[in-house]
This record gives structure tokens, sequence and C-alpha cells, in this order.
């Protein structure tokens, strides 16, 4: 496993399930009641008027702003509940959930293989933490988070488990009501007992463990001390001795501390001490893929301070990386737009000349790598949805070989334990093949099973068809659109499409299998997932063509998407649904609001919706290498165009849509769902309903227990089956 992946936990992780809904005629606020919170607010920015009729939702401990969230919510409720047929999806989803005994994520192996892992049972609303010594060892219970919490009075989950280097230790974090402000807590494994510390603050913690397993360094926010103050802001590296008061823990890492690496109040500095190099790994990246990174050997912990030395900066372009006892390993698209790999020393590097590990491919994407003691692993994607493995050993001139899967897949996810030992792990899935965990022999050249989720069939999904397209887009860029039927569906227009997108932060929508989205092609309707610029399904380039100010590709990629799909009869005027999350809320509501006539119904879950003010948000300033700054004329003309809550115009008829969030989401604020809602009731001429939902026991989708995932995402497929028009799920 690379040390991006550890080195810090930020915000982008792909959503298909949040929080859900409410309604337009049934709850639009009155007049005579809601009237004041409609304001004529216009600001300029840099000579462009733009007005902001609903600022004051911003205000959410506002008496009135809560009443229309709780109006808006109650009765959206019932709104949701009376569709019929949505029942019924909720109840083959605990049918598909009761067919395997067991479901097993999160899993971390030690060097000495002792497996962490949560496992949940068709009983358990969410994961429990269990031990064994290898594979094939005994399991065992060490906690249980929704027991342990049970008189709190909150929903409790593990959001995240960091074993010590030799598993006697596990540091487990806890989250209520998905809020991601997590507890730290500490267990000792074979008494199976907490130590007394309980740390909190540590939405980015990422232990990461000692030499000697004492202890851990940790990320902590600031405690909140006066209004306004932003929690995120100014967050610092800690050491803590397990069983040691936190309040005294040493300070490592910081803005204070360490003004000559120039860190950014909203940056999160994180430590790594990577036991295998004997090195400390210093990030003070935002969610800017290029690393800032740097090191220092492990005894500079005995100092009173450490002194860093610059590893890369942005300008050297290093997406990832990897060490041995000697050398670094780089992932970089410098001068290689489809990524390679490179090798320099740890000690001296010097990245201009560098040794090239594994070359630039003209034809795929390299998309990951993973070192062991005899061979470096690596993985290639093209057009996002066809991966490959390939092994390539250390002797020289070796060439690489591409091995062969157990069956044709889409994604892969590959993990060590590094470069002194040989095991490898593989992760495969596709649309229509659930995942499955793999070892393989690099003696025997052949993968061994070691899934540890109970095995399940879903013969409804025998049957599927999954065509994986490139479409023209609106300037002639093809773009990947993956689509997903029952065999013998006719394309004569009459299908009920549902498209998802998300196009940020050069995240890729890799196949999976959901036997829970699925649920869509069983009633009939034709699944497709657009792959649109600003994700990195095709590269570095893919992702920066729809960022800042590129950003409209996005949008203009899924309508582009949207129009193939009609032009082709898979589906037909009427009948398409299109879903995005997060930053995913940019994508479709700003496709809306440039075609409204091209959709039946668009969905927004705890969406980016006014992204123009997203700066005055905790989590915003972190943001801003993705989507840009008020502060810069140019990216701020690009919010202000890529922004859905400022593109709704007054009489037009806008589709149905369904807005949602959480009321303790620390991504997206939840006033921006509520404005855009808000105005596009306010606007919209079609008659069609407009539903805002705000869950008050959720955050950002992380952290729900099972009903609630399954309750969220039947609202979600109800409501697009409802407005696409499909028999069983029209409202009497």
């Amino acid at each position: 496993m690379t040390l991006r992946c550890s080195l810090i936990r930020l915000a982008t992780l792909l959503l298909f399930i949040a929080a859900t809904n409410s309604s337009l005629e049934a709850a639009a606020p009155k007049e005579d009641v809601f009237s004041s919170l409609e304001q004529n607010l216009v600001e300029e920015y840099y000579g462009i008027k733009v007005a902001d009729p609903f600022r004051s939702f911003e205000n959410t401990g506002d008496p009135l702003v809560q009443k229309w969230f709780r109006v808006q919510s109650e009765t959206s409720r019932k709104t949701l509940q009376s569709i019929p047929g949505r029942s019924s999806l909720v109840e083959k989803m605990h049918e598909f959930d009761n067919r395997r005994s067991s479901k097993v994520y999160n899993l971390t192996i030690t060097d000495n293989d002792r497996y962490f892992y949560l496992k949940e049972r068709p009983e358990d609303e969410t994961g429990r933490l269990y031990c064994r010594d290898r594979f094939e060892g005994k399991e065992r219970l060490l906690f249980d988070a929704r027991k342990y919490f049970a008189k709190s009075g909150k929903e409790y989950v593990i959001s995240a488990l960091y074993p010590s280097n030799d598993g006697s230790k596990v540091a487990i974090a806890v989250s209520a009501d998905g809020s991601e402000n997590s507890i730290l807590l500490i267990m000792d494994v074979a008494a199976k007992k907490l130590y007394p510390e309980r740390i909190d603050r540590c939405r980015f913690a990422s232990p990461s463990w000692l030499p000697d397993n004492s202890g851990f360094l940790y990320n902590r926010l600031r405690p909140v001390t006066q209004s306004g103050q932003n929690p995120q802001s100014d967050s610092k590296t800690l050491l803590h001795r397990i069983g040691s008061n936190p309040s005294n823990d040493r300070e490592i890492l910081s803005r204070t501390l360490n003004p000559e690496l120039h860190i950014k109040s909203e940056e999160i500095p994180a430590v790594e001490y990577e036991d295998k190099s004997g090195y400390l790994f210093a990030n003070v990246s935002s969610v800017e893929r290029r690393l800032t990174i740097y090191y220092a050997p492990v005894s500079e912990l005995s100092k009173k301070k450490i002194s860093w030395k610059s590893l890369f900066q942005p300008s050297d372009e290093i997406h990832d990386f990897a060490v041995t006892k000697n050398d670094i390993y780089l992932y970089t698209p410098k001068n290689a737009p489809r990524f390679t790999v490179l090798k320099t020393s740890l000690s001296n590097p010097d990245i201009q000349h560098a040794e090239t590990v594994v070359p630039e491919d003209s034809t795929a994407l390299l998309t990951s790598f993973a070192l062991c003691s005899d061979a470096i692993y690596f993985t290639h994607s093209r057009h996002g949805v066809e991966a490959g493995l390939f092994r390539k050993e250390f002797t020289p001139g070796a060439a690489p070989g591409e091995l062969e899967l157990p069956f044709k897949t889409g994604t892969i996810h590959l993990s060590s334990k590094g470069f002194r030992f040989p095991d490898l792990w593989v992760i495969i899935a596709g649309w229509s093949h659930n995942s499955s965990r793999y070892r393989f022999d690099s003696v025997k050249h052949e993968f061994r099973k070691e899934t540890l989720s109970s095995p399940v069939e879903y013969p409804e999904y025998r049957d599927l068809v999954v065509e994986e397209l490139m479409v023209p887009s609106h300037d002639g860029v093809r773009v990947p659109l993956s689509v997903i039927y029952r065999k013998g569906v006719a394309r004569d227009g009459k299908n009920p499409a549902f498209i998802y997108g998300y196009g940020a932060y050069g995240r890729s929508i890799t196949p999976f299998f959901s036997p829970d989205m699925l649920l869509w092609t069983i009633r009939g309707g034709v699944l497709a997932f657009a792959h649109v610029r600003g994700g990195g399904e095709l590269g570095n380039q893919w992702h920066t063509d729809g960022m800042k100010t590129t950003k409209s590709n996005s949008w203009k990629d899924l309508i582009s998407c949207a129009e193939y799909l009609k032009a082709e009869g898979y589906t037909g005027a009427g009948k398409i649904a299109i879903n995005g999350a997060s930053a995913g809320g940019i994508l479709v509501g700003k496709a809306m609001t440039e075609r409204p006539d091209l959709f039946a119904a668009v969905i927004a879950q705890v969406g980016a919706l006014n992204p123009l003010r997203g700066e005055e948000t905790p989590n915003g300033p972190v943001n801003v290498p993705e989507f840009g700054t008020i502060k810069n004329p140019g990216e701020c003309m690009a919010l202000i165009e890529m922004d859905p809550y400022l593109s709704i115009k007054k009489r037009v008829a806008y589709p149905a849509a369904l807005v949602t969030t959480g009321l303790n989401d620390p991504r997206v604020a939840a006033w921006q769902p509520g404005k855009f809602a808000a105005r596009l009731q306010k606007a919209t001429r079609s008659g069609k309903p407009v539903l805002f939902f705000a869950d008050d026991k959720a955050g950002h989708g992380m952290g729900n227990t099972k009903t609630r995932e399954f309750e969220t995402l039947a609202d979600v497929l109800s409501f697009a089956l409802w407005q696409t028009g499909h028999p069983e799920f029209q409202i009497k």
C-alpha cells in the first residue's frame, strides 16, 4: 500500500448514498410565514452583479430557517413514503442483505499477519471490529460501537481503524450521526480492554504508530473557542503516548511551530512514520493532487523540533509514492499524461533524473502500483472501466507481464505489506461481478481466493448487458459512458434512464457491483454512469479539463451523454433522471439549469450547489485548488458560471428535483442545498415537485446505518421511477 492513502483523509469519496428528500406543493413556504427569508440582496464581483435572494439561509441557527427546513423535511418525507413501489425496493434490499451471513470491509493486515476488519451481519446496523491471526485464524470480536455508546442517544459507528505495527494495539475512530467528528479510542488487543484516554477533535487523525508501538502521531483539530471560528483551521500533528493525558501531547508539525514550511491555515498537516525506511513523512497538501512532502529520519523525534527536508513540491507533480530502505518510487503525470512510475534515491533524491520503472502506456492509463519483495505490480485502465494487472520483477532487464485475473474486471485495488514481503492482495470487481479478494502466489503464479465476506449469489443479474461507449461531447471530445440493462430490453425510447455522474478531484468512477443500485434494471430501466471531465478516467488532463475555469466541460459532457442515450433509443423524452452527490451537485445542478427540457428528474444529494459561497464554509478554503477562489478574478467568474443556485431563472419549467442534505455534514454546509431548493421552488413553473429533505441524524453520507442507507437509496430510486413514468411508482 502506498503512503498517499494513509497520509491524509480529505473530502472526496464517491457517494451513491446520502441523505434524502421534501415536497414542493406540500412544503412550499407560505408567504405570510417565510416571506422574510427572501431578500433583495445583490453583490458585485469584479463588475458582475450577482443576486443572492436566500442568503438568510446561511444562518442555520435562525429559528425561521430551522422551521423551513423542518416543514420541508416532514412533508417531503410523507410524499416519498407515499410513492407506490418504494416499500418493495426497501424489502428487496433487506432480502439481498439477508442472503449472506456476513459482509467484511476496512481490512488491515499487519506485518505479522494479524487481520483487523469490520464485519456486518444481517442483524447488525453497523460494522463491528474483529481480528484474527492469519486468514485461516479464529476470529475474535474486539469492539461494538453501537453497544458501547448505547446510552448516548446518538448513533455511533466505527469510521476507521489503525492497528499498531505488531497488532498488539489498535486505535479506533468512532463518530456519531454522520458528523465525521471522530473520537479516538485505543485498545489493548490481547486483553480486549480500552485504555482510559478518549481523544476528540480527530476528524483527520490518521494515527501513525511509533517504532516501539508506545504511541502514535496524529492530526487534531483546534477546540472551538469563539463564534465564527473555522474548526478546520490551523490543525496540528501531535505525538500521543499510550496511557497519557491527550492534553499533554507534544506538538510535532503545525503552521505556528513550522513557519519555514509556509503551511496554510486551511491545510491539514499529517505525519506518517514509515517503519520500513526509518523516515518520517510530512504531508501539508490540501485536496491538491500534487503532493507537498517533507521528510526526516525518525531519530529527529528525540529533538525539540524536527528539521524537515523538502522531498517534493507541487511543481514536481508527484501524485503518490512508496519507499524502500534506499529508494523512493514516484507516481507522476509529469511529461506523461497517462502516468508513469519513476525511481530515485531516498537519501539523495534527484527527481529530474529519476529512473523510469514503469513507462507511460500510449493506450492505457497507469492507475496504481504496489511494491513487494520480488516485484512491482501495477494496474492499467482503458477508459476507466477495463482494468489489467501487470508484474515486473526487480531483476535487471526484466520486462513486465500481464497477469490473467480470475475474471474480466473493471476495477482492481492492490495492497501489499511492502518491499520486504512477497504478499500481494487484489480486490477485483465489475458492473456485473461482485467484488472478490485474492492473494497472488508469485511462486505458483496463481490467484487464491481469500474473501472474508460470506459467499452470495444474485441470480436476478445473470442476464445483465454491459456496454462501454465513447460518446461525442459538445466539443467533439469523446466521453466514456457505461450503460447497464437487462437482456431483452428494447431500444424503443420508452425505458427510464438513471444517469450518475461526479466529475471532480480527478476521481474515477470505476466499475463496482451494487445489487441495490441494480434494482433500477429489474424495473426495466437503463442504468448509466457518465465518466465526465473533472474525473480521472482518462488521465491527468481529463481532470484539469473539468476544474476551475474549465468546469463547464463536466456538465456539458453529462448533457451530451443524456442526449446520446435519447438519440440511440436507450431512453426517450421525459424518461431521464440524473443523480450526483457532493461535488456532483455542481454537475447535475448545472446540467438542469442549462437544459431543463432534457431531464424528468434531478437528484442532488448533499450537493455543492452554491460554490461561489463555498469559501465561507469550514471546508471551503481547502477546496480552492479544485474549484477556485473569489480572490482571483478569472476563478471567481468560473465559480459564478458553475454555481447551480445562481443559474436558476424565474418562470422556467424545471424538471422535478430531489435535494438532500445532512444537518451534521462537515463537508458541504446544509444551507447550500437549502438555498438551491428554496430558489428552485420559487422559480419553477413546471408544476413538478421540488423536494427538500434535511436529515438531522446524518452528515455527508459517511457513518449511516444500514437501514438509513436502504431508505435513502429507495427514496432516490422511487422518486426517479415516479418522475420518469414507471406505472408501478405513480402517486394517485
